[in-house]
């Protein structure tokens, strides 16, 4: 954040995104959740990734981080640090993000949120995380992509959830489309889910292809969730500008912490083998 209206308007927009995602609608149930490589079209090209490599901090020149521990408008417990080891680093070919139970600059979590915000930003495209998640009730892991427009006008601007999960509900996968039409405020936003058995002890590809007129999420290459341009102008489709990539671990908050938070699981991370972004050639 780099001014307080921004972080106005980021917690705003958080407080009403994410206290209504747990009433999202289930659409289907996804039974064989193999980690098979999610085929990639030929008519795409890989235009940006991150492998995660090379150990140590995640790469700067790719990721950046937001900061603080003022709930992000949605009550939640972290406070999340800037470039700290402890909870954000690569090792071993993955990115980990940790969730800690540890009282830091006035709260009693830490974790990390990384963006890609100002460095790399999107419009369309076919986006592949595999991850693997953590677990226990408190945990809210989440992949994400939100509008790059400076200052955000939420739900207006726009918002497309890739992975959501809540520890309560182990397991299940969220994909969720934000709009002005179709938002966490008036309960109307656009998502389903699916159910992957060993999320939180395996890595799976969740994926995300947004073209011109629709959104697709998939979990292993097993699509489970459309929005389609509803055809009523931007208040429906605010997808044709930029977007970039969130990854973070909240603790608590109002969907993550419905049914509180157990102490006993920490630490807990969520582990990313590879983030690729390929766009039509």
């Amino acid at each position: 954040m780099k001014n307080n209206f921004f972080i106005f308007v980021f917690s705003f927009s958080m407080l009403f995104c994410l206290s209504f995602c747990s009433k999202k609608t289930t659409t289907s149930t996804n039974t064989n959740p193999a980690p098979t490589p999610t085929p990639v079209p030929k008519t795409y090209q890989l235009v940006w990734s991150d492998e995660f490599d090379k150990d140590g901090l995640p790469d700067n020149t790719k990721w950046g981080y937001d900061v603080g521990g003022n709930g992000w408008g949605n009550n939640e417990l972290e406070y999340y640090t800037n470039a700290r080891s402890e909870n954000a680093r690569v090792v071993n070919g993955n990115l980990i993000i940790e969730a800690r139970k540890e009282s830091f600059s006035g709260r009693n979590y830490t974790s990390a949120r990384l963006l890609t915000k100002n460095k790399a930003q999107w419009t369309y495209g076919k986006f592949d995380i595999k991850a693997k998640l953590p677990k226990g009730t408190g945990m809210w892991p989440a992949i994400w992509l939100l509008s790059a427009n400076d200052p955000l006008h939420w739900p207006d601007d726009g918002e497309l959830d890739i992975m959501e999960e809540v520890g309560f509900n182990q397991n299940v996968i969220y994909g969720t489309a934000h709009n002005k039409l179709y938002n966490g405020a008036n309960g109307q936003q656009k998502g389903g889910n699916t159910l992957v058995p060993d999320a939180d002890n395996a890595f799976h590809i969740y994926s995300l292809e947004w073209t011109t007129n629709q959104v697709v999420w998939s979990v292993d290459s097993v699509p489970y969730f459309t929005y389609a341009d509803p055809g009523l102008g931007f208040g429906g489709w605010p997808y044709a500008n930029d977007f970039f990539m969130i990854l973070n671990i909240a603790v608590g908050g109002n969907w993550g912490g419905q049914k509180g938070v157990d102490d006993s699981i920490f630490p807990q991370q969520m582990v990313i083998d590879y983030v690729r972004v390929y766009q039509k050639k």
